[in-house]
Order: C-alpha cells, then sequence, then structure tokens
C-alpha cells in the first residue's frame, strides 16, 4: 500500500520512476522481477511510458549493465571510419569485457567525457557544383555509449511519436511514408499539398529547446548528463576543435532521435492538437525526416497554414527554404487539357494516371534527379572495375541493380525499372568494350556474355493495396 501511495504521489507531481512500475511488479520482491535480458527491460519501459504518459520518467540508468551495453555493442557497426581517437573494433575487442565496465562506470559515476566529433564531408548525391555533404564520426566508445542510452529512449519516445512520422523509427520506412501519403490523396480525391523544406536542418537545431524537450519525459540525471555532455562534445575539423550552441551532427547515432524528437514538438503535435481542429476541411501531415509534407482539401486552409508554418519554424530557429518550399494544385485530370501538377517526394515523382479500369490514380516513377544520379554512378563503376574479371563484375553489379529494384521497385515504376536497366546495359557494354580498343566487343560478343551472366529483370518489391479510388 505504502508503495502504491509512492507512485501516485510520483505521478501528481509529473514524475515516475520505472523501478515504481507498481502494475508490473505486485508483491514480489524487486530482485525476482529483474529483467534477464534487454528487450524485457524494454518492454517495461514502454509500457511505464504508456501508463504515464504526463510524466517524467526517473531511474532509467538502473538499467544499464553489462548485459545492456554488451547488446549494444553488438548493434554498431564495427567496420565504420574511426573517431578522433583512431580505436578500432578490432582493438577495443582485445579487452572487450573490461572496456565495457570501464565505460559503464564512468557512465553512471559522472566522469565519462564526450570526445570531439571528427567531421568529414563526402560528395552530396546529385549534388551540384561539387557540393558536399557534412558528416560526423564519434570514438568507437561513443557510438557505443550512444547507442546504449538510444536503446532506453526510444521506448519512451515510440509512445510519444505520432504515426506521421516515418523516420529514425523501428518498423518504419519510406515506403510506410508513401504508401500514406498515397492513401492520403486518394482519400482527398485530390488535394492542395505543401511542401516544406528547411535549410541545414542538422546544424541549426537549438541545444536549449533539445534540452527542454528531453526533460519533458525523462528526469533520469545520468542520461540527462550524457545527453548534455554530447551536445557540447564540440565538432573536430582540421586538427581544431569548435563549439556551438546549435546542431546535432549527422552520423552520430543519438542525432536522429534527438532531430526527430525536435520536429516532433516544433512540427508534428502542432499540427495535429492545435492547427488541424481550426481547419475547413479536411488535411493531413507526413514527414520523414526533415521533409514535410502538409495536404489539404481546402485552398485557403494551405493558404492559412502556409503563412503561419514559417514563423512556427523560425521560433524555434528554424529556416525555411523558399526556393524549394511549395504549395501547389494536385487533383485529378479534368480532361479539359490542362495538365495537372506532379511533385516529387522521396525519390519518387508523384503524378496522376489511369488505373487499368480507367480510374484516375496517383502514380510513382523514379523522380529524374535521382534517375540521373544512379545512371552516372553505375556508369562510374562500370569504368573504374573494367579491369576486373567479367564473374567479380558480374556479382557487383546484380547486387547494385537488385538493390535498385528494392528501392524504387514500387507500383506504376515498371517502366522507369525497365529504363533503368537497359542504361545498366548499354553501360557495362561500353566500358568492358574499352578494355581492349584491338578487339572491339560488339553487340553479338556482348548478348553472349550477358546470356552467361545475366542481370537481374525488373522486378515490384513493393505492391501497393489500392483502394478504390
Amino acid at each position: 500500500m505504502m508503495a502504491a501511495n509512492r507512485t501516485k504521489g510520483a505521478v501528481a507531481e509529473g514524475r515516475a520512476s520505472v523501478g515504481q512500475m507498481e502494475p508490473l511488479r505486485g508483491n514480489t520482491p524487486e530482485s525476482a522481477l529483474e529483467p534477464q535480458d534487454v528487450y524485457t527491460k524494454q518492454q517495461r519501459i514502454a509500457e511505464l511510458a504508456r501508463q504515464m504518459p504526463q510524466a517524467r520518467l526517473w531511474n532509467l540508468a538502473q538499467y544499464v549493465d553489462e548485459e545492456w551495453m554488451h547488446e549494444a555493442y553488438r548493434r554498431i557497426r564495427k567496420d565504420a571510419a574511426e573517431g578522433v581517437d583512431g580505436v578500432t573494433a578490432q582493438q577495443y575487442e582485445m579487452r572487450l569485457d573490461e572496456n565495457i565496465r570501464d565505460l559503464l562506470e564512468r557512465f553512471k559515476s559522472g566522469l565519462y567525457v564526450a570526445p570531439p566529433v571528427r567531421r568529414v564531408y563526402i560528395p552530396k548525391e546529385g549534388g551540384a557544383g561539387g557540393e558536399k555533404r557534412p558528416i560526423g564520426i564519434p570514438t568507437l566508445e561513443d557510438k557505443l555509449l550512444q547507442r546504449a542510452v538510444i536503446m532506453v529512449l526510444e521506448p519512451i519516445y515510440e509512445q510519444e511519436f505520432l504515426d506521421c512520422s516515418h523516420a529514425f523509427r523501428p518498423k518504419r520506412s519510406v515506403h510506410g511514408a508513401l504508401e500514406a501519403l498515397w492513401h492520403g490523396i486518394m482519400a482527398m480525391g485530390g488535394c492542395w499539398v505543401l511542401k516544406i523544406d528547411i535549410r541545414s536542418y542538422f546544424d541549426t537545431v537549438k541545444h536549449g529547446f533539445i534540452r527542454e524537450f528531453v526533460r519533458k519525459r525523462v528526469g533520469d540525471g545520468v542520461i540527462l548528463r550524457v545527453l548534455g555532455k554530447w551536445l557540447k562534445a564540440g565538432i573536430m575539423e582540421k586538427g581544431e576543435v569548435h563549439y556551438a550552441d546549435e546542431g546535432t551532427p549527422q552520423g552520430g547515432i543519438v542525432s536522429p532521435l534527438i532531430s526527430n524528437l525536435y520536429l516532433h514538438e516544433v512540427l508534428d503535435t502542432w499540427f495535429e492538437r492545435e492547427i488541424r481542429p481550426l481547419l475547413r476541411g479536411a488535411s493531413k501531415i507526413l514527414r520523414y525526416a526533415d521533409d514535410a509534407l502538409m495536404l489539404f482539401a481546402n485552398r485557403e486552409d494551405a493558404l492559412r497554414v502556409r503563412e503561419v508554418v514559417v514563423k512556427r519554424l523560425a521560433k524555434y530557429g528554424l529556416e525555411v527554404r523558399e526556393d524549394k518550399t511549395s504549395l501547389l494544385r494536385f487533383v485529378r485530370p479534368t480532361g479539359n487539357g490542362e495538365e495537372p501538377e506532379v511533385f516529387d517526394f522521396l525519390g519518387f515523382t508523384h503524378y496522376w494516371g489511369n488505373s487499368r479500369k480507367g480510374r484516375p490514380i496517383v502514380k510513382r516513377r523514379t523522380a529524374g534527379k535521382k534517375f540521373r544520379v544512379k545512371v552516372r554512378v553505375i556508369s562510374d563503376w562500370c569504368r573504374k572495375n573494367r579491369h576486373k574479371p567479367l564473374g567479380e563484375q558480374w556479382k557487383d553489379l546484380c547486387r547494385k541493380v537488385t538493390g535498385h529494384y528494392v528501392f524504387y521497385g514500387i507500383t506504376s515504376n515498371g517502366p522507369r525499372l525497365k529504363e533503368f536497366l537497359h542504361c545498366v546495359v548499354r553501360l557495362w557494354h561500353k566500358w568492358l568494350n574499352r578494355r581492349n580498343r584491338n578487339n572491339q566487343l560488339t553487340w553479338e560478343k556482348f548478348n553472349r556474355i550477358l546470356t552467361q551472366y545475366p542481370l537481374p529483370q525488373p522486378r515490384i518489391y513493393h505492391s501497393a493495396v489500392l483502394a478504390k479510388p
């Protein structure tokens, strides 16, 4: 009875301890109820988050033990680039148990020092003029601890995040977002589409707001302390460390959840709870990372939201890119000769077409920019690897072509997949023909090679369940 009263009191004060979750404990001693595996512990945290949606959760760090850390180490990539300390997975594993115990002690005692993140630049896919994207590379030990903390926070925030959010979440994907978008447009029979693009999102999120958002649900001092250290760790570039009050490096394990939480508070909940009830017609928001779409059945609603969303983002230090933010009319063709508008989202061009029964439906094809980039990547690969044996080239090309089909193999995109295969065949022939200029590779000879080494044929991996238009 006393334990139950303490739990009720904690909830009344807006806080709750994971170790005090009465419905899971009953009268059994605490030692007999300690979960024996990581999944069970995560389920327990998630259950408490569901039962107490408004409470701050305490005593979360108690579940991070050696077993938890070993599981976190299993989940991190071992072949990734080294951080500022240059330690590799092979070196760390030589004394893995000892290293994990030492890291766990420093984490819980507050002695852990977050090292700077090493910044490198990689070419942007399809970036013009050599445009590059900054990537942060934490140390191996930092990745390990970040993964362990994410394993604590993820069960909590999975109870918070809305269905409109599809990135950086378990069992969520690009194709889930595309399916939700398709059904949203079809349900409205056409709509006004507001595309929102945030300028340098990962580099401009404010640390103060991050701390404020995290503290709404997390009260554990150990977790909050290490999160603060990661925010203040700094970026090492060209041998110098730079510190800032904003930004979370792309590449860090903790960054995706933090960035998702930021837009969850700034955009998702704001639209669903404050804006949507005030609109006249149907509406829907979809977000994948920092790419967001809003659908409106009513034009006036779309215009009103377009004005206020810019101010809403600016309030939290985010700037909208005017050149990539647009409002367009995406409705069914009327048959009067006026072509409906199209838009690109998540690598696909969305447009109106006809079903096999002649009814208007939303179709998707590989976006032109993405298609050109993929073809250029294949061309560069064939040029650099044309000296390798045919068998090796064929195996690698099969993996690349199949990977393209797995992502872009979506209902109505079959013709674009066939076009991609056609480009791959021509490029492979082109660069094989340049291996030996004295012995020209005719198409007749190359077709015999294709018979021996056939490339995968186009396949639809994601078949939409079409609702009645």
